[in-house]
């Protein structure tokens, strides 16, 4: 079956979509029960480099900010900052009690600034719109989430790290994307 370049674009937005929403419970259970070590009544960590731990939620925050650059791509700015503010609702429902301010302003405001990056860079350059737009997003995220958690900013190399690693590993598709899109006439929203 053949689909048309508008059908394809829509499906692959939805994926991406289900994807993002699905990062945001995936966080709050991995901060709760993976990780190589588990602090009693703290977050799961993990390594992210030789002695430096990150809470182990940290990886899906960073897959987090490049799916929303894909949900954009496929669906347009409108969607995607429409599933921003419903994965932040999402993430103050789902956050542990203790949790809640810190995960739904650092989700909104980091998401908001990475579409604020990603937006002016994606049709000229994706793979440099989804690096430059997750970096901002993941160190707005960290330094946002930790101070209004915990008044402290000891952690944020890790958070920094863990964030940047997953961003890092999906470049190898998003040059695949944007290569195949180019292959079959596939526009951004």
């Amino acid at each position: 079956m053949s689909f048309t370049p508008d059908v394809r674009r829509r499906t692959e937005g939805l994926v991406f979509l289900a994807l993002f929403a699905l990062t945001i419970p995936a966080a709050n259970w991995l901060i709760q029960h993976a990780g190589t070590t588990c602090v009693p009544h703290g977050p799961c960590l993990v390594p992210v480099l030789p002695g430096l731990s990150a809470p182990s939620g940290v990886l899906m925050v960073g897959v987090a900010l490049v799916l929303r650059d894909l949900v954009q791509r496929r669906l347009g700015v409108a969607v995607s900052a429409l599933s921003v503010l419903i994965g932040a609702l999402l993430s103050a429902f789902l956050a542990p009690p203790a949790l809640v301010l810190a995960s739904a302003a650092a989700f909104l405001v980091s998401e908001m600034a990475d579409l604020a990056v990603y937006t002016p860079l994606a049709r000229r350059r994706m793979v440099t719109a989804v690096i430059a737009s997750g970096v901002v997003g993941l160190v707005v995220d960290s330094l946002l989430f930790l101070w209004l958690a915990f008044g402290s900013l000891d952690f944020l190399a890790g958070q920094v790290v863990g964030k940047a690693w997953m961003v890092l590993l999906s470049i190898p598709f998003v040059l695949w994307l944007r290569r195949r899109d180019e292959r079959l006439g596939l526009a951004a929203a």
